[in-house]
């Protein structure tokens, strides 16, 4: 039902306020600012498809280990409680280092473009990591 809601509202947030900006090319500072928000989204949306594939496989991994009778000896946190934490961890990281580097530009227009920059890169690079967890033997 909320999915339902939402929807139509990111679509609407995917067609750029000026018909006559493009992504290809932007030219203008709002176009470029608009286009590198909109690179984060697409970046944001893989990192969230990504998120509960390696929660899966950590979930999976904790089982694992408690079935074989290996967490008697080891009450470290599991997988899934390591990920939860390094998570978080990462967001709180990611925010305030790109706000760091949109502070070369602090308080002009050029600010919101380095921003949504890094916060692209950084979350393709996190995507890639939860993807590397999954895909590497635990």
């Amino acid at each position: 039902m909320i999915a339902a809601l939402i929807l139509p509202l990111f679509a609407q947030a995917a067609e750029p306020p000026n018909t006559e900006w493009s992504c290809d090319d932007p030219i203008m500072q709002q176009e470029m600012n608009w286009c590198a928000a909109r690179d984060f989204e697409v970046a944001d949306e893989r990192l969230n498809a990504q998120w509960p594939i390696t929660v899966a496989a950590m979930k999976a991994r904790d089982a694992a280990f408690v079935a074989h009778g290996a967490g008697e000896h080891d009450t470290r946190e599991g997988y899934f409680e390591s990920l939860l934490e390094s998570q978080r961890a990462w967001l709180r990281y990611r925010d305030a280092h790109c706000r760091v580097e949109g502070y070369y530009a602090r308080g002009g227009s050029l600010e919101p473009l380095l921003i949504s920059t890094c916060k692209a890169r950084l979350t393709r690079m996190r995507t890639d990591q939860l993807r590397e967890l999954v895909e590497t033997p635990g």
